[in-house]
């Protein structure tokens, strides 16, 4: 029994010693690594400060938008950086953000490059749809008017036409035209927009300045919609069921569509045959 108790002893020791050397390595690569991690911290902001990781100029950026590669004046005219800077302490998130609310800009996505250092910017530009005339009145009092051009996209955005022209020198312009002021439209540009593009009747001219009657300029002729509502996308659907009428009258004799009630639209004839037409099948 007192040789059993010998030999269990002297395990038990040598077992304690082996748990004490396990204990001391395992205590030895903690203090490694945390040297290795410090040494590599340290080096990666040595790195990070040194001056070739620096944003010097706008020609380190890279603008694009879709295939195309924009100028460095065009660049430097979108973006608003102070250089040099630091290319770690730039956010492109924040780059990101000021650009999208450029009038011109949907969408933006900015990346860090590093070799060589710099910008990557994708850039996403909004589609102009109309050319707008918004009258706006010069001198209090006068009749002297002042009319601004701007463009429109598909939601109702409205953009300066020279911030577009300036990123698009060569792009043509929408020929529909829009006359108003956008708060007189942009509650129902939408619809009305989506309606007119999928009808078959082409519109020229949208002339919203009078807000109890909305008319339109077509190969048709002038129609009048009245005051604007959700019955829109109907009336656009009656216009188109009337495409053929020109087939049937003379333009010349036509003063204008009557569209009020699309339950019964009327032709209002020139001064040469000035009755009213009663109500026009919506298969004419």
């Amino acid at each position: 029994m007192a040789g059993i108790i010998s030999v269990s002893r002297t395990d038990l020791a040598q077992r304690r010693k082996k748990l004490r050397r396990q204990r001391q390595m395992r205590i030895i690569q903690a203090i490694w690594r945390t040297f290795a991690i410090i040494g590599l911290a340290s080096g990666l902001f040595w790195v990070a400060v040194q001056p070739v990781w620096m944003l010097k100029a706008s020609k380190q950026i890279v603008m694009k938008s879709g295939n195309k590669l924009l100028s460095d004046e065009t660049t430097r005219s979108l973006l608003v950086l102070s250089y040099p800077q630091s290319l770690w302490r730039i956010e492109p998130s924040a780059i990101a953000n000021s650009l999208k609310k450029q009038p011109t800009i949907a969408n933006a996505i900015v990346r860090r490059r590093l070799f060589p250092p710099g910008l990557i910017i994708d850039i996403q530009e909004r589609v102009p749809v109309a050319v707008t005339q918004t009258p706006t009145v010069q001198n209090q009092g006068t009749s002297n008017n002042k009319v601004t051009i701007g463009l429109l996209d598909a939601s109702g955005v409205w953009m300066p036409l020279e911030k577009y022209t300036s990123l698009n020198p060569n792009k043509k312009l929408p020929n529909l035209r829009v006359i108003g002021s956008p708060k007189q439209y942009c509650l129902y540009w939408t619809q009305l927009h989506q309606a007119i593009n999928q009808s078959p009747v082409k519109v020229m001219e949208i002339d919203c300045q009078n807000p109890t009657n909305l008319i339109l300029k077509t190969e048709l002729g002038n129609v009048h919609l009245g005051a604007p509502s959700p019955q829109l996308p109907e009336q656009i659907k009656v216009l188109a069921q009337m495409r053929h009428l020109k087939a049937k009258l003379n333009s010349g004799q036509i003063e204008y569509i009557d569209l009020k009630n699309p339950e019964f639209p009327l032709v209002q004839m020139n001064q040469e045959n000035p009755k009213l037409t009663p109500k026009i099948p919506r298969n004419i």
